[in-house]
């Protein structure tokens, strides 16, 4: 493998010497070049076809791609890539994890390619600043880390998003939320509900965000605001997409989700999506739902619905200082619906429960449960169940407001 390794870095830099001298470096120029250099080499000649149409294809990812991550993100099975320094790639397949058994050619070949993927969304990664989130142009999402954050080497994790959009029917279809349940939800989003989006790391709930905005009507103004952007909304015209940016040496100042809230506030919009409050950003979301801001939706991490709220209070006290009695009363005031998605032990991803915020009562917040999922058992690796519904929905003055009845 050493060997097949030093001929390909051989080879690769001979080529790029032979690029450096053509004014038109098309792909297929590349591909030609790489062809005839391969053809010079007699002791390639000798190997089995596969073994030099793998070295054509890295020769060509290496110089025009993303070298070996340039596969991975061809492969529509993979729906993540985890890069542990140079020498260690996992990638997830069907909920799995596998280690592969590549390498890139060096950590400074790794560094190569980190810079390439964040200078191409005008983002810097360096040792003064060593942590960053940055997207490629297909949409995937990724997280950088480096040194000295990173001891091993650099960290890169990218998450794929798949390139067909997923609609609610495929999400029946894998029994991830029930059709009446669904039904349900594209009444609550074309009513204009504040819908918050809450689950674990891997629960879905960007697909999810995506899925609902397919029930938002054409003729609505949307902003969407988000750290990286990655959602993929679907069928809306009049779309704006905002993100975030962050410092750099040049002079360039930081702008932070709560300012793109505050200025898409401007922007005239019928609702507001935020991909994802981490931090203080939540009191801006918070404070938009209660100003006429009806129908938006954003997503956060937490175990449960409830643990969701908690998350919110926390987020908020990080920005204002006001007694926790007050914060509860202005979430349960924006909120209208919580929807809890959940990743279980067979690796599905399912709806786990819908609550309905109903206001607040002696410094509580109340819920009421809509939905729930509940297991009846195992089939063939497989956990199966049913959705249970457990409440009648209370305010429906946003539904009676629109016109809308809801299935029986």
């Amino acid at each position: 493998m050493d060997a097949y390794v030093e001929r390909k870095k051989k080879l690769r830099q001979q080529i790029v010497e032979q690029l450096s001298f053509l004014q038109e470096q098309s792909d297929q120029m590349v591909r030609e070049l790489i062809d005839e250099m391969i053809c010079r080499e007699e002791g390639l000649l000798l190997q089995p076809l596969k073994v030099r149409r793998q070295l054509r294809e890295e020769l060509f990812h290496s110089i025009r791609g993303l070298d070996v991550l340039q596969a991975l993100l061809d492969d529509n099975s993979i729906t993540e890539i985890m890069i542990n320094g140079p020498d260690a790639i996992f990638v997830e397949r069907e909920g799995r994890l596998f280690k592969l058994d590549m390498a890139f050619e060096s950590r400074e070949k790794l560094i190569d390619i980190i810079q390439q993927i964040v200078a191409g969304c005008n983002r810097t990664v360096n040792e003064a600043n060593p942590i960053v989130d940055a997207r490629l142009s297909g949409g995937a999402r990724v997280n950088i880390v480096m040194n000295p954050v990173a001891i091993e080497g650099p960290v890169v994790t990218i998450r794929r998003f798949p390139d067909k959009k997923i609609t609610m029917e495929e999400l029946i279809e894998r029994e991830s939320i029930s059709p009446s349940l669904a039904a349900f939800l594209e009444c609550l989003v074309r009513g204009k509900y504040n819908i918050f989006i809450s689950g674990g790391t891997g629960a879905g709930k960007t697909t999810f965000l995506n899925v609902l905005s397919g029930f938002i009507p054409e003729e609505e103004r949307i902003v969407t605001i988000e750290d990286s952007a990655e959602l993929q909304l679907q069928g809306l015209p009049n779309l704006v997409r905002l993100e975030t940016r962050n410092s750099n040496g040049d002079g360039c100042r930081e702008i932070r989700i709560r300012d793109l809230i505050r200025t898409s506030l401007r922007m005239r919009p019928d609702r507001i999506i935020v991909g994802e409050v981490r931090g203080e950003e939540a009191a801006d979301m918070i404070t938009c739902m209660n100003c006429g801001m009806e129908g938006s939706m954003c997503t956060g991490h937490a175990n449960s619905a409830a643990d969701m709220l908690d998350r919110l209070e926390n987020m908020i006290l990080m920005a204002r200082e006001v007694p926790v009695s007050s914060i509860r009363r202005q979430v349960a005031s924006g909120l209208d619906i919580l929807v809890h998605l959940g990743r279980l032990r067979d690796k599905s991803r399912k709806v786990l429960e819908v609550l309905e915020v109903l206001g607040s009562e002696e410094d509580r917040i109340l819920l009421r449960p809509l939905y729930r999922f509940r297991e009846r058992g195992e089939k063939d690796g497989k956990i199966r169940g049913e959705y249970v519904k457990e409440g009648e929905l209370m305010h429906v003055e946003k539904l009676q407001r629109a016109g809308i009845t809801l299935p029986e």
